[in-house]
C-alpha cells in the first residue's frame, strides 16, 4: 500500500521519504521499528525511566515485539570448509570465500581437520566443499571431520544453515557419496540449508558458478531480506570463475611443444612406460613438487571411426562440440571434445530414450543395479551402441548426451628450478582385453602412440596444496611411490638438491624386474652417490618366487623407519589408492604400533597426529 498525504498525517516530503524506505524493510525490521516508536512515544510521555520501562513492557502486544526484537540478527560470518585430495575443493573454495568477502560477509576458510569441531555448534552459516575418493570416501583430510559428524559427539544444530558443493565423477559407483553424507546428516542434525546441494561431474563449472551464486542469494536474503542481488551475483560468480580461468588453465589449455618421449623399460618387459619433456617456454606457467600436469587428450582414432560407422553417419556432419554452441564435425566431436571410452549410468538412462531396443531400459530397471555394474565395468561407447541398436537419433541429438571428454591428471616428475620452462611426466601405456576388444587408456596410448618430439599437448597446471614437501628443508622425507606413483619423488629430489637441503630422504620404490622395470635407476644411482638420496629399498615382485612388494621393505625396516619418524620424518604415499596405498597404511600401522609399544587405538591416532601436522601426506589415485 502506498501512502498519500490524504490518507495519512504526513506531509508530501515525508509521504516520499516513507514510500522509498517502506518497500526496503524486512519483517524482522518492520517489527523493530514498530517497538521503537511504541517505546519512543512512552517515553515522552512518562515521568521517569522506571515508569518508561514499566509503561513500554507492560503495554498491551510489548512484550511480543521486545521478544521478537530482542533476538539476535542473522550474523554474517560465515564459515567455509573444504575436503580436498587433488586442491580443487581448496580452489574452488578459496574462489568463494573471496565472492563472499566482496558481498560483506566474515569469511573463515579452513581444511576440515583444521577446524576444530568443537567449535561447530558455534557456527551459523556453513558451507561445505567437499570431493569423494576412491569407492565413496572422504579425502584425507576430510575423514577425521566426516567421523566426528557421524559419531555420538556430534551436536544438535539449532541455528545451523549450511549448503553443500559435492565434488565427483559419475563414472565411479558412488558418486559424489561424500557430499551426499555431509549434507545428509547435517539435516539429521537439525540444520536447515540454505540452498540444495549440487552435485559436480568432471566438467563442474556451470554448476559451481550457480550453486555459488544460489548460495549468495540465500545467504543475501537471509541476511538482508531481499535477493534483488542475486541475479547479480549469479553473475558475478560465472564471471569470476571465467576470470580464474584466464591466462592458461584446464578451459584454455597451454599447446606444450613435446621435447622428449621415451620408453623407460627395457627390452623384453611386458610394460611401456613412458617419459614426456615438454616445453613451457612462453607460457609463464610455474609449478612446485606435488603439483600435478593436466593433459587434454584424444581418443582414438579408430574407436571414433567403428562408432561413426556403426550409426552410417557422415564424419563431416556439423554437430555441437560444446554447451557453448560451438560446433564442428562429427569427427572432430568424438576425437577431441566427447567421452566415448567410459559407461556411466546417466549416459545409459539418456541412451535409453533414443533407442528403442527395450533391452536397454530393461537393464535400467529397479533391482538390476548388479547386472548394470557388471555391464558397465570395462565397456565403452562402441559397445553401448552395438548392444542396443536400432538407434532412433541424429548425431547431434546422440552427441549431446556424451559428457565433455576429461583432462588426465599426472604427478609431475621435475623440478622447475632444476627444469626452468620445462616439465616432465612418468606415463604408463594402458593396453590390456576386455569383451573380445583390445582397449585402450585414452590419454596414456595417446602419448605413447600418437605424439612424437615436435608435436604439441594441450596442458595446464594444477596445483596440489595437499602433497608437498616440508617447509623445513632439514626435515627428514620417507617417500614411497612403486611403479609410476615414483614420479613426483623424482620431482621432489631434484628440488631439494637445488635447495641444498640438508635432510635425510628415504625412497621405497617397487615395480615388476629389476632388469627392465626400474623406473629412473640411473637417476637415484646418482642421488645415491651425491647424497641427495640417503636410503634406497627396492621390491621387485616378479623376481622372486615369493611376491615382495613396497610394504614388505617397510616392516623389514621398521625399527630404523620408527626412528626416523620420532626425529619427524614426513611420510609420502602416491599410487594405486585401492591396493598399495591402504597396504602401506596398514604397515605403517603395524610398525608405529610394534615399534612404539601402543595399542592399535593409539597407533591410529598417532598416523592421524601426523597428518593433522602434514607429515603423512597421500598422492593416491
Amino acid at each position: 500500500m502506498q501512502l498519500q498525504v490524504t490518507n495519512s498525517p504526513f506531509n508530501q516530503e515525508q509521504v516520499e521519504l516513507l514510500n522509498r524506505l517502506l518497500p526496503t524493510l524486512t519483517e524482522s525490521q518492520q517489527v523493530w521499528l514498530t517497538g521503537f516508536l511504541f517505546a519512543r512515544q512512552a517515553s515522552a510521555a512518562a515521568p521517569s525511566v522506571g515508569a518508561d520501562i514499566q509503561a513500554i513492557t507492560e503495554a498491551p502486544g510489548v512484550a511480543e515485539i521486545i521478544a521478537t526484537t530482542s533476538q539476535p540478527a542473522a550474523s554474517r560470518e560465515v564459515t567455509v570448509l573444504f575436503g580436498s585430495q587433488t586442491g580443487n575443493s581448496q580452489r574452488l573454495a578459496t574462489s568463494l570465500s573471496r565472492k563472499l568477502e566482496e558481498q560483506g560477509m566474515q569469511v573463515t576458510i579452513a581444511p576440515m581437520n583444521k577446524f576444530k569441531t568443537n567449535g561447530l555448534k558455534k557456527v551459523e552459516n556453513l558451507l561445505l566443499v567437499v570431493s569423494t575418493h576412491g569407492e565413496g570416501e572422504p579425502p584425507d583430510n576430510a575423514r577425521a571431520f566426516h567421523e566426528f559428524l557421524y559419531s555420538k559427539r556430534a551436536p544438535q544444530f539449532d541455528n545451523l544453515y549450511f549448503s553443500v558443493l559435492a565434488l565427483g565423477d559419475t563414472s565411479y559407483e558412488f558418486f559424489c557419496q561424500t557430499g551426499k553424507d555431509f549434507d545428509q546428516r547435517l539435516e539429521e542434525l537439525g540444520g536447515k540449508r540454505l540452498a540444495a546441494r549440487v552435485d559436480c561431474d568432471l566438467d563442474y563449472d556451470e554448476s559451481v558458478a550457480g550453486w555459488s551464486a544460489q548460495v549468495i542469494s540465500a545467504l543475501a536474503e537471509r541476511l538482508n531480506g531481499s535477493s534483488g542481488s542475486a541475479a547479480a551475483a549469479a553473475s558475478d560468480t560465472v564471471s569470476e570463475v571465467k576470470a580464474e580461468q584466464s591466462a592458461y588453465s584446464r578451459t584454455n589449455p597451454f599447446k606444450a611443444e613435446v621435447l622428449a618421449n621415451i620408453n623407460l623399460n627395457g627390452r623384453g618387459s611386458d610394460r611401456e612406460t613412458r617419459h614426456l619433456e615438454l616445453s613451457l617456454e612462453g607460457s609463464n606457467l610455474q609449478y612446485e613438487p606435488g603439483d600435478s600436469l593436466g593433459i587434454l587428450p584424444e581418443n582414438h582414432p579408430a574407436l571414433v571411426e567403428a562408432i561413426i560407422q556403426e550409426f552410417n553417419w557422415n564424419p563431416e556432419e556439423i554437430v555441437p562440440i560444446n554447451k557453448n554452441g560451438e560446433q564442428g564435425s562429427l569427427r572432430e566431436a568424438l576425437l577431441k571434445h566427447y567421452e566415448i571410452t567410459v559407461l556411466t549410468k546417466p549416459l545409459l538412462t539418456q541412451a535409453a530414450e533414443l533407442s528403442s531396443n527395450s533391452a536397454l531400459r530393461e537393464l535400467l530397471a529397479p533391482g538390476k543395479e548388479q547386472e548394470l555394474k557388471n555391464y558397465i565395468n570395462g565397456r565403452d561407447l562402441l559397445d553401448l551402441v552395438q548392444d542396443f541398436a536400432p538407434w532412433q537419433a541424429k548425431a547431434s541429438e546422440f552427441v549431446s548426451i556424451l559428457r565433455k571428454l576429461p583432462a588426465r591428471l599426472y604427478s609431475i616428475a621435475s623440478s622447475f628450478k632444476a627444469n626452468e620452462d620445462e616439465v616432465h611426466l612418468t606415463i604408463r601405456a594402458v593396453r590390456y582385453e576386455a569383451h573380445g576388444r583390445d582397449r585402450y587408456g585414452v590419454c596414456s596410448i595417446h602419448c605413447a602412440d600418437r605424439v612424437q618430439p615436435g608435436d604439441s599437448l594441450p596442458i595446464y597446471i594444477q596445483e596440489n596444496p595437499n602433497f608437498k614437501l616440508p617447509s623445513n628443508p632439514d626435515a627428514p622425507v620417507i617417500m614411497i611411490g612403486p611403479g609410476t606413483g615414483v614420479a613426483p619423488f623424482r620431482a621432489f629430489l631434484e628440488e631439494r638438491e637445488e635447495l641444498g637441503a640438508e635432510g635425510k630422504s628415504w625412497l621405497f620404490y617397487g615395480d615388476r624386474h629389476f632388469v627392465t622395470d626400474f623406473l629412473y635407476q640411473t637417476d637415484w644411482q646418482r642421488m645415491l652417490k651425491d647424497g641427495v638420496l640417503t636410503k634406497l629399498d627396492v621390491a621387485f615382485s616378479r623376481d622372486t618366487e615369493e611376491k615382495v612388494y613396497v610394504q614388505h621393505r617397510l616392516l623389514e625396516k621398521g625399527r630404523e623407519l620408527f626412528e626416523w619418524l620420532k626425529e619427524g620424518a614426513h611420510v609420502y604415499i602416491c599410487g594405486d589408492e585401492k591396493h598399495m596405498a591402504h597396504d602401506v597404511h596398514t604397515a605403517l600401522l603395524t610398525i608405529i604400533q610394534q615399534e612404539g609399544s601402543l595399542s592399535a587405538e593409539e597407533a591410529a591416532a598417532y598416523l592421524d597426529e601426523m597428518q593433522q601436522q602434514q607429515r603423512y601426506q597421500r598422492d593416491v589415485y
